[in-house]
């Protein structure tokens, strides 16, 4: 178990000859922004959409349940691993096919929340937001069952780096570019536009490697109950009696940023910043600034180990919220810029700092079989209790108000930095008393 945790300097470099070089690399930063393009777009971003259309708070909070389906595809995943995609995958083999259908959901679904408007029929919008959480979910999983597969342990560092590259690109597309875009031409076109920013990802997978079939992976399971509760079977056999802790270390982590990021649009636009300020202020700045906690997580990792960074990472996180809650109480009316992007980029550099250390963690607890459908168990249950948590934020705000709201969410991360500490030590107990 202790080998697990350890963590280790990565082999590769970061470099610009293996993306001209290696077809997978340029492919995964295609894909890396493919995948970026949909989650914003569920949810978050379409936040201000749903606040200028005067949705209430309380409705606007339950409809950050909108993406749920990210958090239980670890149910659907292991079939994607099992079974071929309907015509896709005899044309590009069965990673490729699932991949490229999964981004021509997405798609679809964009150009279908494109074409609803909240302020008369909420019901379309949310449908079509549903089904671009499901789409979206779905070519997360198939992208990381390729990216997986396709390439030997050499080059993982070296996948996982551009993948997280692409990706921080597709998610600022979505996040800023939308928000200009609805500035200047409306929430319709900002929509279309991101459906066909879903182009590069589809033209990535085309020109893709297919990865060699999987014979033992894609054996036919027979039971369908079977094929999803082996995964879960399996991880939580090795991890013996440290299973619970670490899962609930695992649901808990982010419990606290989920919370508070649900609220973080409706506080913005409560303060009356702009969407070009809003788009400034968390994309352009906050790009740049999530780079700085990307790097900043990697070294910290490599230097005092993964444990005591994940310790860092979780304090570091829910305190973070505290500056939301210093923005509620002194900003507002579009004054105080640089009172708004200090307070965010804070809370955004703690959050990158700690999805990385989160990210390095759950990839050491999966087995090499199971991968894919574990690290979407993970992923998951990391998300799972956050989401529903979510769900009542904006029912607290209307008693609590945003200030005491942000505290609040400061003070769950409390006891998950104890959990943590409790984790770290057995490890540590267990390094002691491991015979040599």
């Amino acid at each position: 178990m202790q080998e697990q945790i350890s963590a280790s300097k990565p082999k590769d470099a970061l470099s610009l000859r293996d993306l001209v070089a290696d077809a997978r690399i340029r492919a995964m930063l295609g894909l890396g922004f493919s995948s970026g393009i949909p989650f914003l777009l569920v949810y978050v971003t379409q936040s201000a959409w749903l606040s200028e259309a005067k949705v209430p708070l309380g409705i606007l909070g339950l409809m950050s349940e909108l993406t749920l389906a990210y958090k239980f595809k670890f149910v659907w995943a292991p079939f994607l691993d099992q079974y071929d995609a309907p015509l896709f995958s005899r044309l590009l083999g069965r990673r490729r096919g699932w991949i490229v259908v999964s981004q021509i959901g997405v798609t679809l679904a964009l150009a279908g929340v494109a074409f609803g408007n909240p302020a008369h029929w909420l019901a379309w919008t949310v449908v079509f937001s549903l089904a671009l959480g499901f789409a979206g979910a779905t070519q997360d999983i198939v992208i990381d069952g390729w990216r997986i597969t396709v390439a030997p342990a050499e080059r993982a560092g070296l996948m996982s780096s551009w993948s997280e590259i692409g990706w921080r690109i597709g998610n600022l597309v979505s996040g800023a570019g939308v928000l200009y875009l609805a500035d200047a031409y409306g929430w319709r076109a900002a929509y279309l536009c991101m459906a066909a920013c879903m182009a590069p990802g589809m033209i990535a997978a085309l020109a893709a490697p297919e990865p060699p079939s999987d014979l033992k992976a894609h054996a036919a399971a027979g039971n369908i109950i079977e094929t999803i509760i082996a995964p879960i079977k399996e991880l939580v056999t090795r991890l013996g009696p440290m299973g619970i802790p670490i899962l609930l270390l695992v649901a808990g982590f982010r419990m606290p940023g989920y919370v508070s990021s649900a609220m973080a649009m409706p506080l913005f636009k409560h303060l009356h910043y702009s969407d070009s300020d809003i788009a400034t202020v968390t994309k352009i700045f906050g790009f740049w600034v999530a780079l700085g906690g990307t790097f900043l997580a990697g070294l910290v990792i490599t230097r005092i180990g993964l444990m005591a960074t994940l310790i860092i990472g979780t304090v570091f996180a829910s305190a973070s919220h505290l500056a939301l809650a210093y923005l509620a109480a002194h900003g507002g009316h579009g004054h105080e810029f640089w009172l708004f992007a200090t307070t965010v980029s804070i809370d955004s550099f703690a959050y990158a700092f700690a999805s990385i250390v989160l990210i390095t963690y759950m990839s050491t607890l999966t087995a090499t079989e199971y991968a894919a459908s574990q690290y979407a168990l993970l992923t998951s249950l990391c998300a799972l209790p956050g989401s529903f948590l979510a769900g009542t934020s904006g029912f607290l705000i209307e008693r609590l108000g945003f200030t005491n709201f942000f505290v609040a969410t400061a003070l769950i991360g409390a006891p998950v930095a104890v959990l943590a500490v409790y984790v770290w030590r057995k490890h540590l107990r267990e390094r002691v008393q491991a015979p040599a």
